[in-house]
This record gives C-alpha cells, sequence and structure tokens, in this order.
C-alpha cells in the first residue's frame, strides 16, 4: 500500500493532471484527489496525492514541500489520519 502525501496552500488554478505530472517526478502517483466544496464544487486549497511507496513519498515531500505553484508557497507533508469528531448534536 502506497502512502498519502497532504498537499496544502494549493493555488485554485492547480488540477489534478498538473499534481500527477509535478509528483510523478519522485516516483509513482497511484491517486490523486483535490478536496472540493461540496456546495460551490471549487478548490478548498488542499489535496492529497498517494505515492506508490513511503520511500517515493519522502522523496516528493523533500523535493516539494516550500516549493511555489502560481505564486503560492506549498505545504507538503505526511498525511495523517483524520481524528475522530464529536456527532454534530454534541457540540
Amino acid at each position: 500500500m502506497g502512502k498519502r502525501v497532504f498537499v496544502g496552500n494549493l493555488p485554485f488554478s492547480a488540477t489534478e493532471d498538473r499534481l500527477r505530472d509535478l509528483f510523478g517526478q519522485h516516483g509513482e502517483v497511484t491517486s490523486v484527489e483535490i478536496i472540493k466544496d461540496k456546495f460551490t464544487e471549487r478548490s478548498r486549497g488542499f489535496a492529497f496525492v498517494e505515492m506508490a511507496t513511503d520511500d517515493q513519498a519522502a522523496a516528493a515531500i523533500a523535493a516539494l514541500n516550500q516549493t511555489e505553484m502560481d505564486g503560492r508557497q506549498l505545504t507538503v507533508n505526511e498525511a495523517r489520519a483524520r481524528t475522530e469528531r464529536p456527532p454534530r448534536g454534541s457540540r
């Protein structure tokens, strides 16, 4: 199984194909998902890229963190598991 990488501060001009090409320079990309607002379908400014191996993910993080894409400095790091949130009614 591959390693998921978080990509933050993504410019709204970014596409999944463009991310696949960028990360593909550092290994095999198995999936790319730009997270979008469920109502407007506009990018929320971050994405997840899955690399085939841990080593490839580490290489991509080392090479791409703090690099610029369309005037924005990307934040690239290992994706963390989503934390459990309490049900909406209990907040």
